[in-house]
């Protein structure tokens, strides 16, 4: 029976020591393995088999006896050593060299990011000046005649810290603005990651990545615009803001410097304009609605749209709670507790308020932020402001309910670029929104006289005659509002009747590259450089000042002046600052016979054309418009002395009851004209030149295929509408976009 408790056998792994003269170790035997089977016993009596000998019976062995020893080679070994050498010498030399390049290369990108964007970054001052950097000045207005009109000044309030004011106070902003604030750096990668991984799937814009310190640089020392450069810059503020300031120390910062709408920064300073009461005193549903603001203080303002402020807040407080900042118990009371804006919040400046918002902020990009208190005269005419503003009051008065518009806007230009009213909409104290300069909308045909600018600078005279007939490029085939066509007809019936295809074909003749150098020219930068064939008809998105300063380059003859509502700017111990000056030499961005040519057709669109309303008994000229779904209706004309635009519509972009430019806007800017007109003699344009001679002598047969291009036009047309199935009817009947005449 077999031990399985004997210890495993184990073999010495010694050698014996060699005696002297001994030979060659023998290999060691193999191991014993005790359950092999036992060899037999060897006879003593008989001689060991020998492989030479021819005796023998056993075979010979298979393993072969070992080769005999090479001799040492030195120059090989050499040889073999300077082959490695060479191969990691190659090695490390591609890895130095790459390394080398991609320090350059690193070098050269930070060089060139450094030259191109971060150079003239604004230096940080010191944490002492940080509190006081960029404080508005106050401002005293006068218009004109040096009257004064209002005293305005930014409201700082109170410095706070963060211990000085509830805790949901701070946290109220940090839920709106950046609820990872201390646990990240100056720049959020998770943000930034996580913003760009939202817009990927939105395919647009939908969420931003900037940390409460960024904001807070851009706020202090840069420009809104959403520029590279702009957003480099902020993010290498931020980065030496938080080398200097601690966490708390930035959030108090600005806590103490945001804008909140209204001429107020700070908490404190909110706190006091919108609910009289300092920023200790501020109650939970409040402070949410003060961090509504900061994101759109303009937009947002509690005395401009407090609804979109309010749902802006309870989000606010749906964050707070989901961070744990506040109990669910907490929100339920501050949703049920509104807010009441104080009497000081509501302060009416009357007339003036969107002329004294547009003022503020030229007096202080001209004075600087860190000026002193400051007394600005604007070029505001108070009669024509004030008729402005109640023509534009009356007029909607009477006319919201048939034409289903709420809103309208007002500007006008002396002859030298001087703005004289701007009205910006219906009522100051209701909405500060103003729509003379803040908003973007479509144009129409009051666009095309820039699209027939452009063809007349290709050569196109107004006796050129073009066809009306249906068009169709791509899927595109823009119609004419009655549906049916003329047939021929010259550049010139076309612009006074707003035929929507021969204007699509002058901008196809002018091309988009020269359509967007003249508008460029003009004063219109809302535009890309090479629009689209769309914009014949009105679709790129303007203001009604460019748009009215456009014009002025025909008013002027082809010369371009730049509009400016400040006449000067002085400290209020006297010493100037600023002087408006006429330009020493002309802006010339239009050929003086070219701007004669449109003049001329112009001043018909408004004798026998689509601005017959507008007509009040002086030489002028002007173009309708309207948008499409009738969105937004415009009239902007002109006389030698003045020019004015007039917008209406809905701020939702609500279609109107068919309002076209013709309309309403005609109507008040002829009531806005005729007052302004009062005191002047009438005038005519004296710069305009005799109409261009015809180059060519008309071939008498013109007449015949012309009308015979006419009636096969029409039996086309006749046909096509009869073979394809009947469109869709517009709702209410109106017609298709595209097809708007005016």
């Amino acid at each position: 029976m077999n031990d399985w408790t004997l210890p495993p056998y184990k073999f010495d792994d010694k050698e014996p020591p060699k005696k002297p003269g001994q030979g060659p170790t023998p290999a060691a035997p193999p191991p014993h393995d005790p359950w092999a089977p036992e060899a037999p016993l060897r006879d003593p009596f008989k001689f060991a088999d020998s492989p030479q000998s021819p005796l023998s019976n056993t075979p010979p062995s298979s393993t072969p006896p070992p080769p005999p020893e090479e001799p040492f080679r030195a120059d090989l070994k050499h040889h073999a050593a300077k082959k490695k050498a060479r191969k990691w010498g190659w090695i490390w030399g591609v890895l130095l060299v790459s390394f080398l390049v991609g320090v350059l290369a690193a070098g050269g990108g930070a060089a060139y990011v450094w030259f191109k964007y971060l150079k003239d970054t604004p230096p940080l001052p010191s944490r002492e000046a940080l509190f006081a950097v960029n404080r508005a000045p106050g401002i005293r207005f006068e218009d004109r005649s040096g009257q004064v009109i209002a005293t305005r000044g930014p409201r700082y309030g109170q410095r706070i810290t963060v211990g000085s004011v509830p805790n949901y106070v701070p946290m109220a902003f940090l839920a709106a603005e950046d609820r990872r604030f201390y646990k990240h750096g100056a720049i959020d990668l998770q943000g930034i990651g996580r913003a760009a991984w939202i817009n990927w799937r939105a395919g647009k814009t939908r969420q931003g990545a900037s940390t409460l310190t960024q904001q807070l640089a851009k706020g202090l020392f840069l420009t809104p615009d959403r520029v590279v450069k702009r957003k480099l810059q902020e993010m290498l503020l931020a980065w030496k803001l938080e080398q200097v300031l601690t966490k708390d120390e930035i959030l108090e910062l600005y806590l103490n410097r945001i804008y909140f709408g209204a001429g107020t920064y700070g908490v404190d300073g909110a706190a006091q304009t919108y609910f009289d009461k300092p920023a200790s005193q501020l109650t939970l549903s409040e402070a949410a609605l003060l961090a509504s603001l900061p994101k759109a203080p303009s937009r947002l303002a509690l005395t401009n749209d407090m609804e979109r402020a309010l749902a802006r807040s309870r989000l606010i407080l749906a964050n707070m709670r989901k961070e744990g900042w506040i109990t669910a118990e907490q929100e339920s009371r501050a949703l049920d507790d509104t807010p009441r804006l104080s009497g000081l919040a509501l302060q009416d400046e009357g007339d003036y308020g969107w002329v004294l918002d547009y003022a503020t902020t030229e007096a202080v990009k001209i004075a600087g932020q860190n000026a002193p208190d400051l007394v600005v005269r604007l070029t505001i005419d108070p009669a024509l402001q004030h008729e402005g503003a109640e023509v534009v009051r009356q007029t909607m008065a009477t006319e919201t309910t048939r034409s289903g518009a709420t809103q309208a806007a007002l500007l006008s230009l002396s002859a030298d670029g001087a703005v004289r009213a701007m009205v910006g909409g219906t009522s100051y104290s209701e909405s500060p929104f103003n729509r003379a300069v803040q908003a973007k909308r479509q144009p129409g045909s009051t666009f095309k006289p820039f699209i027939y600018a452009a063809a007349v600078e290709k050569g196109v005279l107004p006796t050129d005659v073009r066809v009306d007939e249906p068009i169709k490029f791509g899927d595109w085939a823009p119609a004419n509002y009655s549906g049916g066509y003329r047939g021929p007809m010259t550049v010139e019936q076309a612009l006074i009747n707003s035929t929507n295809t021969v204007a699509v074909k002058l901008g196809k003749e002018a091309g988009g590259d020269a359509i967007g150098d003249l508008v460029r020219r003009f004063g219109i930068t809302s535009l890309p450089p090479r629009p689209d064939l769309s914009v014949s008809l009105g679709s790129y998105e303007v203001n009604l000042l460019q748009l009215t300063s456009g014009f002025q380059v025909f008013q002027q003859g082809g010369v371009r002046l730049e509009p400016y509502v400040i006449e000067s700017i002085i400290t209020q111990d006297g010493r100037q600052i600023f002087q408006h000056l006429a330009p020493q030499a002309e802006r010339r961005v239009y050929d003086i016979s070219h701007a004669s040519i449109m003049v001329k057709m112009m001043k018909k669109v408004v004798a026998e054309g689509t601005a017959k309303r507008a007509a009040f008994g002086r030489p002028a000229a002007g173009k309708t418009g309207t948008s499409q779904n009738w969105r937004d209706a415009w009239f902007v004309g002109f006389t030698p002395d003045y020019v004015t635009g007039v917008w209406v519509g809905n701020d939702d972009e609500k279609p109107m009851n068919k309002v076209v430019g013709g309309d309403i806007p005609a109507s008040i800017w002829r009531r806005f004209m005729m007052t302004a007109h009062q005191p002047l003699a009438i005038r005519d344009f004296a710069w305009l030149l005799p109409d261009p001679a015809p180059q060519t002598t008309p071939d008498p047969r013109n007449g015949y295929y012309e009308t015979l291009s006419a009636e096969f036009a029409r039996a086309a047309s006749e046909l096509e509408a009869a073979a394809r199935a009947a469109p869709p009817t517009p709702p209410e009947g109106q017609p298709a976009p595209q097809n708007l005449p005016y």
